[in-house]
């Protein structure tokens, strides 16, 4: 079995030193005091953990964060952070029901702090790894122990929560094995897609500082194409990212009006995405960490079916992923399964995950991730036998063929909700733009030095609908801590979904996990920039 690993989100500059002890950092709650809201350390919480089934075993993991010069492949090497010396970091897998405790330990350089938020899964809240909503940040030279039962099969990944630091090295995957498996198949392969910038163009931290001066008096939409005229489902036309150049970085000179360009991304667009499809510039695309000319590959046999745990940990970019000359049967998204449904292309935004059946057939074939509206890709190759590497700018015909996101997918019969009216009802305005690189919930940029100053206030044992209505000129996959919401009344069970520009998406959750979840856009740029918000329980 092949396997894989690798990377991290959000929050800014957190002075939140203390915590580097396991006792101090379950002892705080950042903004677990404040009245009225259920600490994410308190005995509701402990309450519902109790409860989650769990045959006691314990598996124990080390990750150690760390500088690391990382070789993509072809002859690509990459100053990054990662956590014991790879990206993606290799893998976790446990049983539902086990108990996960992994130390982190932070050897980043300088005084910079970290975390590990586990996700998709729905665990304990002072484990989430939120600074400062759910702990202190982790702080260079300390450690911290996650401890909690994973009891939802599914695929799942973890990264930091702290910054921009998605957009580097720092995550892997989680894979929960269901002990009652349904699914018949031979063999996994763990897929995870990456956009890649950091060590190569510069840092991630140094493309947020150049994306929030904003585009100022440009005419951004104009130059990005929104409003979905694109004459295909994917424009030919979209900047040139040299994705497919072992040498791209950009001009220091690159400008648009006087303003630095190297980082922001122009002319990506998309039809599937609602016009514009991204906002930053990447040299790379990447699958399991390798680059197109030096890819990563899965050897098996003709006729073997294979499960495929298809992860996008990118930062900035939406995949349409294709098996050049297979089809691909759909029976997950974020854990949850769906009633099968076969695909020619899957549509996967940042955080979303999807597994895949495939039959495999004789030969060498590529397995494609195309990065939505930004003309590039990364590639993968599946061996069974004898053939040619295909050109690392392959494009199979199924990536033009039947292309499926999660709208179209119905949940499983045995874990749709139940039809219930919604107790709580919040309505989750996304507001901003490129212009002032604005991004916000309701017109609000979250305070993260005050996580808890606006929640979105829920009860234990209610129904809730948050309605995401998207009033910006870009796609936001919405990701929520701690639950897996539907959508809609018969759509799947996901933890993160897909927003397009001008529409509104409706999901439902029961409030069965308490505790204080974010609650925001799983865009690394845009979610820094203030699009979260804080789901709390009442107490």
């Amino acid at each position: 079995m092949n396997s894989i690993n690798r990377r991290s989100i959000l929050l800014a500059g957190l002075g939140a030193a203390g915590a580097g002890a396991l006792a101090a950092c379950n002892s705080a709650s950042g903004s677990g005091g404040t009245p009225g809201l259920v600490s994410p350390s308190g005995s509701a919480v402990a309450r519902v953990e109790k409860k989650r089934p769990s045959a006691g075993k314990v598996m124990k993991r080390s990750l150690t964060a760390t500088p690391v010069r990382l070789d993509l492949g072809g002859g690509v090497m990459a100053r990054t952070w990662a956590f014991d010396g790879q990206a993606p970091g290799k893998e976790i897998r446990l049983t539902a029901g086990d108990i996960l405790a992994a130390e982190l330990n932070n050897q980043l350089p300088g005084r910079t702090t970290t975390s590990i938020h586990w996700h998709g899964l729905a665990l304990r809240n002072d484990m989430d790894g939120v600074p400062p909503a759910t702990q202190h940040a982790v702080r260079a030279g300390s450690t911290f122990t996650y401890r909690f039962i994973a009891d939802a099969p599914g695929t799942y990944f973890f990264h930091p929560h702290v910054g921009v630091q998605l957009d580097r090295g720092l995550h892997a995957p989680l894979i929960v094995e269901d002990p009652k498996e349904p699914l018949s198949y031979d063999d996994e392969w763990v897929v995870v897609l990456d956009d890649w910038l950091d060590g190569v163009t510069g840092t991630p931290d140094e493309a947020f500082a150049e994306l929030k001066q904003g585009m100022g008096g440009m005419d951004h939409g104009g130059m990005s194409g929104m409003g979905g005229s694109s004459p295909s489902s994917e424009s030919p036309g979209g900047h040139d990212m040299g994705g497919m150049d072992t040498s791209p970085s950009p001009s220091p000179s690159d400008s648009a009006d006087g303003m630095s360009m190297k980082f922001m991304l122009m002319g990506a667009d998309s039809r599937l995405l609602g016009g514009d499809a991204g906002d930053v510039k990447y040299p790379y695309h990447l699958v399991n960490g390798r680059v197109p000319q030096d890819p990563d590959v899965y050897t098996g046999k003709p006729g073997k079916r294979v499960r495929l745990r298809i992860i996008n940990a990118g930062s900035d970019t939406a995949y349409r992923v294709a098996l050049g000359g297979h089809k691909l049967t759909i029976t997950h998204t974020d854990g949850y399964p769906v009633e099968h449904r076969r695909t020619d292309a899957l549509l996967i935004g940042m955080g979303e995950r999807y597994d895949v059946l495939v039959t495999l057939k004789d030969g060498v074939f590529p397995l494609v991730a195309l990065a939505e509206g930004k003309k590039a890709n990364a590639m993968a190759l599946i061996r069974t036998g004898s053939g040619s590497k295909p050109s690392p700018t392959v494009r199979p015909k199924e990536l033009d063929g039947l292309i499926t996101s999660a709208a179209q997918l119905r949940a499983a019969d045995d874990v749709r909700l139940s039809s219930k009216k919604a107790d709580r009802v919040h309505r989750i305005e996304l507001t901003g733009g490129m212009g002032k690189y604005n991004w916000a919930i309701n017109g609000a940029r979250f305070d993260m030095d005050n996580p808890d100053a606006s929640p979105l206030r829920v009860e234990e044992g209610q129904r809730v609908r948050l309605d995401f209505v998207n009033t910006t000129d870009m796609w936001h996959p919405m990701h929520l801590h701690g639950h897996t919401y539907q959508i809609g009344s018969t759509g799947p069970r996901k933890d993160t979904t897909i927003v397009l520009p001008k529409k509104k998406v409706s999901v439902v959750f029961d409030a069965d996990n308490p505790g204080q979840w974010l609650l925001h856009c799983h865009n690394a740029y845009h979610g820094e920039a203030g699009m979260m918000a804080l789901v709390a329980y009442q107490s």
